[in-house]
């Protein structure tokens, strides 16, 4: 289930906010969104995992904080990283 290498580098390049930038928060929403997407798909076809259900929920909260943290800074910066991301709605 872990992302590869070569993904996790195509994210940060997509979601860094400067050059040397590998852990801002919109970086880790991204990562955590594709993390939360390969998830779903994997218990539509195993629905008694609940193991990987529980997982599941803590990166939605974790990723929920980090929104909210986001949110609070800037609504702008939170607004476009929502819409970027396709997710809340």
């Amino acid at each position: 289930m872990a992302l590869l290498q070569q993904r996790k580098q195509e994210i940060i390049t997509d979601y860094q906010v400067h050059e040397t930038d590998t852990g801002s928060a919109d970086v880790q929403v991204a990562m955590l969104t594709e993390r939360i997407n390969k998830l779903s798909l994997h218990l539509r076809t195993n629905k008694k995992d609940h193991a990987s259900r529980m997982g599941l929920l803590k990166m939605i909260g974790q990723r929920k904080s980090l929104l909210a943290y986001i949110n609070k800074g800037s609504q702008e910066r939170y607004r476009a990283l929502i819409t970027r991301l396709g997710i809340r709605g």
